[in-house]
């Protein structure tokens, strides 16, 4: 299916407009290459490729998630969640979600049972990750959002969402450690090891 024909998708209304399910599921049917991340973004499709920089940052985020809180941590990585803001259907890279949170009925987990979550820029969609996206975070009232740049070796630590905004942002180098202690995310995360692109 092209994106041509999700136009073509007939509605009850004529009024309506795509939900997210619907565009979702018209993706769904589209051959999208294997190791391409799909999201929707404020109404805007983006397929960015999964590189190995961004897959090894992904996985040691992960790891240090899985070290502090054990195997049965609620850690999700590329699983759609909707969030705030229109069409909205955002993908994190790594999101923890509280332990004791469940399933909507339509199998989906809340946004606002997201604790922390991190997003690994691509060049393509990192304005995506600074703006609609972290607005989007903190609208939801996620308490923790990292933002980690394999371009410039930085981490972008972003807390205490108020509205659409963060009230707290520090940036961090690459090789130092990023102490998210004191925060909903708990932990103390080691850069020293992130590749750079």
């Amino acid at each position: 299916m092209t994106v041509m024909e999700i136009d073509r998708i007939k509605m009850a209304d004529s009024n309506d407009e795509l939900t997210l399910d619907m565009m979702f599921e018209a993706l769904e049917k589209m051959p999208v290459p294997e190791g391409i991340k799909v999201e929707i973004v404020e109404g805007n499709i983006f397929m960015s490729p999964q590189r190995d920089t961004h897959w090894e940052i992904i996985r040691r985020i992960v790891r240090a998630l899985e070290d502090r809180f054990g195997m049965n941590v609620k850690v999700l990585s590329d699983v759609r969640i909707d969030f705030p803001g229109y069409n909205n259907g955002l993908v994190p890279d790594v999101v923890r979600i509280a332990q004791d949170a469940q399933k909507t009925a339509g199998g989906r987990w809340r946004c606002e049972d997201a604790e922390f979550v991190a997003e690994v820029i691509s060049k393509g969609t990192a304005a995506n990750d600074f703006g609609p996206k972290k607005r989007a975070y903190a609208i939801a009232g996620v308490p923790v959002y990292l933002i980690v740049d394999p371009y410039n070796g930085k981490c972008h630590v972003f807390t205490e969402p108020k509205g659409e905004e963060y009230r707290v942002k520090t940036t961090i180098k690459f090789g130092l450690p990023v102490d998210l202690t004191g925060t909903a995310a708990d932990l103390i995360l080691a850069t020293d090891e992130f590749p750079r692109d």
